[in-house]
């Protein structure tokens, strides 16, 4: 694995980073590695997006279900007022 060294970091984007880190209860270095795979992913990472993506669409494409054996929300409301 590589190991990647960066120098001269803005006092203001340091402790930008740090409390980023802090919220997410991670080390700035596993921060800025979590940063960095979201924003650069591999061509493994792509390739399932692309196919989790794929099966949304299918998922978009077919016919919704119906309306089932229960009433509407607004039918639901209107009897809870009713009570």
């Amino acid at each position: 694995m590589a190991t990647l060294y960066v120098e001269n970091i803005p006092d203001e984007l340091y402790d930008s980073l740090r409390s980023h880190a802090r919220k997410h209860r991670k080390s700035i270095a596993a921060e800025i590695l979590a940063m960095l795979e979201q924003r650069f992913p591999s061509e493994q990472e792509l390739k399932k997006r692309r196919r989790i993506f794929r099966q949304l669409g299918q998922l978009r494409a077919k016919a919704p279900l119906g309306a089932g054996p229960y009433p509407s929300t607004e039918r639901m409301q209107r009897e809870d007022r009713e009570r």
